[in-house]
């Protein structure tokens, strides 16, 4: 469970106003002590997210946000940052304690999950101390959705919320498909990983393990090699390979390499319709063909890699866009969490493939973008256009170069 990569987990965020119950809310539904409680108020400054085993559903991240009534400046940006959790929770829990009706800070949240199209539960929490009253039931009921009554202290009510409601609203959550309904169970899928310095010794990068486990899943064959033995490989099958998956960096020379009439991709693009929108990015690209040369855009990381010598996203994709419409093409970089609220002053975002990160935060980017009307594409998507190969690279898709 604990190997189970985030990016692919269910993520739950817990909101609500300081003191409502939030950690203590965490601890009855995990059953153990992994959330720090305490009777004073903004104890939980930062989101805390927590790799957990919710049965049954599985395994899911918890995220515990700091309050939404928070003052001051310090308290204001503490708020800023638990609202930024909603661009990638699948489910949200509104917390909120026994009294007359909703407060401000709680009606503006469930309005934004509303718009957000988060899914959320609205939780009334300490019900040792007062039942729930009709007038806050009926105001929470004309949001949308039925109130769950809880006690965190006594444990009341938390079995039913996590095995009966939430196990309901996680229902439809599913982490899609990477590569397995692009081919049919016994096929041989070949795929072409370099060896170099952001694979050491002993391990292979995040999204060759996950499409190959994906690959399993569909009963499909799975031969890897290195582009160097791709032939080899090749020519020691039986009957040509269903699809070929590279490596982005190489795919230029995996193209060269594989014999006409076998398909082939990339792992950034078959992680482009996994984590974003296929059809966007693709779209993004006629947008480097109209600016060329004056060209700003953003590189956008969703995770804190040490950025190393010939770092893709800092310095290979610069060189290459540079190299294709001129040095007066710019570039801004942003990593991890961080995404700018104001897009307007760029022409095009390129986003990598998330593999750190679950797909809702992917989407709420691209719809970001979308909103700003600033074009949008992907880190796979760029290189195979600039190597001349993303017509053959989305085939596998049975999309077009419109």
């Amino acid at each position: 469970m604990q190997t189970t990569p985030r990016g692919i987990r269910p993520h739950i965020a817990i909101f609500g106003r300081r003191n409502v119950g939030k950690s203590s809310l965490i601890n009855a539904i995990t059953d153990q002590d992994i959330a720090l409680v305490s009777s004073t108020a903004g104890t939980t400054a930062d989101p805390v997210y927590k790799n957990i085993e919710l049965l049954p559903f599985g395994p899911v991240v918890l995220i515990d946000t700091a309050g939404l009534d928070d003052v001051g400046e310090l308290g204001q940006k503490r708020v800023e940052a638990s609202l930024k959790v909603m661009k990638k929770t699948d489910l949200a829990l509104v917390v909120l304690e026994p009294c007359d009706s909703l407060h401000q800070s709680e009606k503006e949240l469930i309005e934004m999950l509303n718009q957000s199209r988060v899914p959320f539960i609205v939780v009334v929490n300490k019900c040792e101390t007062a039942p729930l009253s009709q007038a806050l039931k009926d105001e929470i009921v004309s949001c949308g959705v039925e109130p769950e009554s809880v006690s965190s202290l006594t444990g009341e009510g938390i079995h039913h919320l996590k095995s009966v409601s939430m196990q309901q609203a996680l229902k439809g959550f599913d982490s899609g498909v990477i590569v397995g309904d692009l081919i049919k169970p016994g096929q041989v899928v070949v795929l072409v990983v370099p060896i170099d310095v952001s694979a050491p010794r002993g391990r292979l990068i995040l999204p060759q393990v996950q499409t190959i486990r994906d690959l399993l899943d569909a009963s499909a064959i799975t031969v890897v090699a290195k582009e160097t033995e791709l032939r080899a490989a090749i020519d020691a099958l039986k009957e040509p390979p269903a699809l070929v998956v590279t490596d982005s960096q190489v795919i230029f020379k995996v193209a060269a390499t594989v014999p006409p009439g076998i398909p082939f991709t990339g792992f950034s693009v078959l992680f482009a319709r996994y984590k974003g929108d296929l059809k966007a990015y693709i779209n993004g690209i006629a947008v480097l063909e109209k600016v060329g040369p004056k060209a700003r855009i953003l590189i956008a990381e969703s995770c804190t890699h040490h950025q190393m010598e010939d770092d893709i996203g800092r310095v290979k994709l610069p060189k290459w866009l540079r190299a294709k419409y001129g040095d007066g093409v710019t570039f801004d970089f942003c990593q991890g969490v961080s995404f700018p609220a104001n897009l307007d002053s760029y022409d095009l975002v390129i986003q990598c493939g998330g593999c750190m990160t679950n797909r809702r935060d992917i989407l709420a980017r691209i719809d970001a973008c979308q909103k700003a009307g600033v074009a949008v594409t992907n880190y796979g998507i760029v290189i195979s256009h600039l190597h001349g190969v993303l017509a053959e690279a989305i085939k596998p898709f049975g999309l077009e170069i419109k």
